[in-house]
């Protein structure tokens, strides 16, 4: 197959970022449909499902990605960027200066945009990002009392590290090493779970707060953790163990795609070589979601634990979507025609990842009455509009969704995208 994007991929992605756009703006968070919830504890529902779309989309596009002489400066350097923008999510509420707080905070974020989504030479970009991760971690434990609760782990920050192990091993270590690195993560995992005791608490255990993994995250990450819990955070240390699996899972169907025969006609028609692709993507993904569910039985589906079960429930979902995405995305004129509006959010993802983690915050720091402008516009705006509250807050989100659309359209036309 040629080294090529597949427009299947795109969609998938474009897909899950319009998802993840949805769950994280709803008009009110007090008014959400379970299936936009995360699950309390165990279990999972849509929502659970979009993280692990992204590992697994960070899987299939390192294989996909054009090979470089330079891959291992590469890979750090595109880690630490991603890395890095997801730390300065975590860094803009701390920043305070009086009544220039809004313009040192927006300052910092366009040094950021610049420094970390820029193109410039290769190895300038890997050495600023080097000196901008010093400089955050040194602000971390610097001991400055603005900056000593901020939260390092987080989602961005978990996508570089996977993204920075899954490149390496397919860079430079066979498929055998590839499955016994995704096996070892699964099971290891499970066991030290399952049979390792907690310091200060007791037996292994899967419980809120007192589980190994919470307790390695507040032991090494005290005070710099996830703020609605304090104690544990669910892009924490341990638990980024399995979710390697989740990038390596995609690694391997990545790994099948470029492989096949065929790719996804350039003009139109139905390529061959697509159906049987299909058909042994959808059989994988089937596989995978039973082996989880049985799994889950005995070590519970759980997103915040990353728990193995969840892996393969994940990867099962997410190989049945790209099945059926193969199967039915035939050409580049029939994505152009029936998927554009979805192509847009999958070539720009980090534009709309990031930027969706600034504008709603700067919009609630701009103030109408007590109100911060989002909420001022949701509450006059949008939810009279609606008798069920419920569906006025899904209404807000996919206003946001259309907003960003809009904004996708025009840098598409003019042919800018954004990647670290």
């Amino acid at each position: 197959m040629e080294n090529k994007r597949l427009l299947s991929i795109d969609i998938f992605r474009g897909l899950t970022v319009i998802l993840m756009t949805i769950v994280n703006n709803p008009g009110d968070w007090g008014h959400i449909y379970a299936p936009l919830e995360h699950a309390e504890w165990h279990g999972y529902t849509l929502t659970d499902l979009v993280f692990p779309s992204f590992l697994f989309i960070v899987g299939i596009s390192t294989v996909l990605s054009k090979p470089s002489e330079d891959q291992l400066l590469k890979s750090c350097k595109r880690a630490l960027r991603i890395f890095l923008l997801g730390l300065s999510l975590s860094f803009f509420s701390k920043i305070k200066a009086g009544d220039y707080t809004l313009v040192l905070r927006l300052l910092a974020m366009a040094l950021a945009t610049v420094a970390f989504l820029g193109d410039y030479p290769l190895r300038r970009q890997f050495w600023v990002a080097v000196a901008a991760f010093a400089l955050l971690i040194g602000l971390c434990f610097s001991g400055i009392e603005d900056f000593e609760h901020v939260r390092i782990p987080g989602v961005l920050q978990r996508i570089a590290v996977v993204y920075l192990v899954v490149s390496l091993l397919h860079a430079y270590t066979s498929l055998r090493v590839q499955i016994g690195v995704f096996m070892a993560s699964l099971i290891g995992y499970w066991a030290l779970m399952h049979f390792v005791d907690v310091p200060g608490i007791g037996a292994a255990n899967l419980e809120v707060n007192k589980n190994l993994a919470a307790w390695l995250d507040n032991y090494l990450l005290e005070g710099h953790l996830w703020a609605t819990s304090k104690t544990w955070d669910p892009e924490g240390i341990l638990s980024t163990l399995p979710a390697v699996a989740t990038g390596l899972a995609g690694l391997f169907a990545g790994r099948y795609l470029q492989g096949s025969p065929k790719g996804v006609s350039p003009e139109g028609g139905s390529p061959e070589g697509v159906s049987p692709k299909a058909s042994i993507l959808f059989a994988a993904g089937a596989i995978a979601l039973v082996a989880g569910t049985v799994w889950g039985w005995y070590f519970p589906i759980n997103k915040a634990l990353w728990t193995s079960s969840y892996v393969l429930v994940a990867a099962g979902w997410d190989l049945l979507l790209l099945a059926v995405l193969q199967a039915t995305v035939h050409s580049a004129i029939f994505a152009d025609r029936y998927w554009k509006p979805v192509l847009i959010f999958g070539m720009n993802p980090m534009l709309v990842f990031f930027f969706s983690g600034i504008i709603p915050r700067v919009l609630g720091m701009i103030k109408i009455g007590d109100e911060g402008l989002t909420s001022w516009i949701y509450s006059y705006g949008i939810e009279p509009l609606f008798a069920d509250k419920m569906n006025a807050s899904l209404a807000g989100a996919l206003i946001y969704v259309l907003i960003w659309a809009v904004i996708l359209f025009f840098f598409d036309a003019r042919k800018r995208y954004y990647k670290v």
